[in-house]
């Protein structure tokens, strides 16, 4: 393993840490607004944090690709969107397990869109992960919540958003890559809680709802959202600049475990044993991912 490898792997580690905390506050934060207003304040903290960063120390970039920074911004908001919204309404392990079912989408787009080999393992690897969900979901498709579905949902989303780093980062200073998609995730929602005077569904109550003033320590649970979020992201997207987007990815599963332990002290149940099998065979998929023998 590289140096630069092993850099991007402790980056991905620390980032995972560090998002395990963004969905505690999340799920605290929701107890006071919707999803959709968390998403709003959990980009509003990280472009006012990003802009001073780039205001302090100039960008070096040579851009060219706007219609691909926008899509990183556009596809990484509704996953988000659909990430808080399972925060807000189960578990917070099993919604952050189906969010980090992204490195296998990684891997196939990776393989799909930028031409990165897919060896057989890695197609085991995806294959073991889809068991994975299954094993999550009870294996009775046919009867799939909203939330399992948005859970699915979100992490092919992340897993296009990731892939697009790949290619944006030879083009575009990590900074911008970050606030685009913070800027795309402020504006969005101020969009859909404006819809939310025109649209009233319960079916797209993930996507539509009222703004409500936060008040109380509902600002300081903002805060923490804000500040871990961008933390998270800066490491997230310097990690994934630096290596293979299966072997990045794969490490971003220790943020299960950070959420199991984090989310009983919130209240969450412990995981059902078919849940953990499901958590186990996901975290095997991104194993067997990460450790590909490149095809010849």
């Amino acid at each position: 393993m590289t140096n630069t490898t092993k850099q991007a792997v402790y980056y991905m580690l620390f980032s995972s840490f560090l998002f395990a905390f963004t969905g505690g506050f999340a799920k605290l934060l929701t107890q006071h607004i919707s999803s959709v207003e968390v998403v709003f304040f959990r980009n509003i903290v990280g472009v006012i944090i990003i802009s001073y960063a780039i205001y302090k120390t100039p960008l070096i970039q040579t851009g060219g690709k706007p219609l691909l920074l926008f899509l990183r911004g556009f596809v990484g908001f509704v996953a988000l969107l659909m990430y808080f919204y399972n925060i807000a309404n189960i578990p917070l392990a099993e919604a952050q397990t189906f969010n980090k079912i992204s490195p296998i989408f990684t891997a196939l787009f990776s393989y799909l869109l930028l031409n990165e080999k897919l060896s057989k393992q890695s197609i085991m690897g995806i294959i073991v992960g889809f068991v994975g969900v299954l094993f999550i979901t009870g294996f009775d498709i046919t009867t799939l919540d909203k939330t399992d579905w948005l859970g699915i949902l979100s992490g092919l989303f992340a897993g296009l958003a990731y892939t697009s780093i790949r290619e944006l980062r030879k083009y575009y200073d990590n900074r911008i890559i970050v606030l685009s998609f913070m800027t795309v995730g402020t504006i969005g929602p101020i969009v859909l809680m404006i819809m939310a005077t025109f649209v009233d569904s319960v079916a797209f109550d993930w996507v539509v709802a009222d703004f409500t003033m936060p008040n109380g320590i509902a600002w300081l649970y903002i805060v923490g959202l804000g500040a871990f979020a961008t933390a998270s992201q800066w490491f997230m997207t310097k990690a994934y600049s630096l290596a293979l987007g299966g072997m990045v990815g794969t490490i971003s599963y220790t943020n299960i475990v950070f959420s199991i332990m984090l989310g009983y002290m919130l209240g969450d149940k412990f995981p059902t044993s078919f849940v953990i099998i499901g958590i186990a065979f996901i975290i095997l998929s991104g194993v067997l991912v990460a450790f590909e023998k490149t095809p010849k």
